[in-house]
């Protein structure tokens, strides 16, 4: 190849060494490329109703009203099984409203569309379950008298836990003197937890923000870990609150309602 364009003008050997170049752009450009696009999802209140239900349904033990909002958030992303283009993923790379990530990162369990969502789905079983022992717990209440139920339908993944934890809490002690956890304010967050009350890291959280806001939360509470993650988009007027322990979300949100100090990212 070399010898037979030696001959050849700079300009026509140039436009001959192109074609194979465009030929891969075009390939690239055409083939799925291993990503997933994500943007914000559903925010839930779970101190409130899902289609005529309770999100969380206490048994066992007096509830009380709550005001305010706890709302979890989501995102949604391109199924495991999509077919992610070039063109897809440098849209999304330049939109603040759009994340492209890894497909193993969103989908770590492999596996077809449907085992997928088995996997989500028991995950957010275990969450639930690991929600409800951190927060009867943290009350010192026992979880062979006070039973606790929670209801979401359509979310999957483990990232629900600290805000399901919080909501048991309000509804059973809220503040501890008599007003809310909350303070009356729309609080927003995510962050796995397990039965001992610590706060784990989450993906999408720059993602979350932007759902939070647009539903109207004034406050996000953010696995410490995550906290320049959350900054890198964050809506203006949105208050971050890093927690690595329920106690610590539970802490802050008591001293935001009195009018303390709460930490920053």
């Amino acid at each position: 190849m070399l010898s037979r364009l030696a001959g050849l003008s700079r300009p026509v050997a140039l436009a001959v060494c192109a074609v194979p170049v465009l030929a891969l752009f075009a390939v690239a450009a055409l083939a799925p490329l291993p990503f997933a696009l994500a943007q914000p999802g559903l925010t839930a209140n779970v101190l409130g109703s899902q289609g005529g239900t309770k999100i969380i349904e206490i048994t066992g033990a007096p509830t009380r009203e709550t005001r305010g909002e706890l709302r979890m958030t989501t995102i949604v992303a391109t199924g495991p099984s999509a077919d992610v283009g070039l063109g897809d993923v440098v849209d999304s790379w330049f939109r603040t409203d759009r994340a492209v990530m890894p497909r193993e990162a969103v989908y770590p369990s492999g596996g077809s569309d449907k085992e997928i969502e088995q996997h989500n789905s028991a995950e957010m079983a275990e969450s639930q379950d690991e929600a409800t022992r951190a927060a009867l717990g943290f009350l010192g209440e026992s979880p062979s008298k006070v039973k606790v139920s929670l209801n979401l339908a359509d979310v999957g993944g483990p990232s629900a836990g600290l805000l399901f934890s919080l909501g048991i809490i309000d509804k059973l002690a809220g503040n501890g003197d008599g007003g809310d956890l909350t303070g009356g304010r729309s609080v927003a967050g995510t962050g796995t937890i397990s039965a001992d009350g610590t706060v784990g890291p989450v993906g999408g959280v720059a993602l979350k923000t932007q759902a939070a806001k647009r539903d109207g939360s004034s406050v996000f509470l953010v696995p410490k870990a995550e906290c320049s993650d959350a900054k890198s988009e964050l809506p203006s007027g949105l208050q971050l609150i890093p927690v690595t322990t329920l106690k610590d979300a539970v802490g802050s949100l008591r001293a935001l309602s009195e009018g303390g100090t709460v930490p920053a990212c």
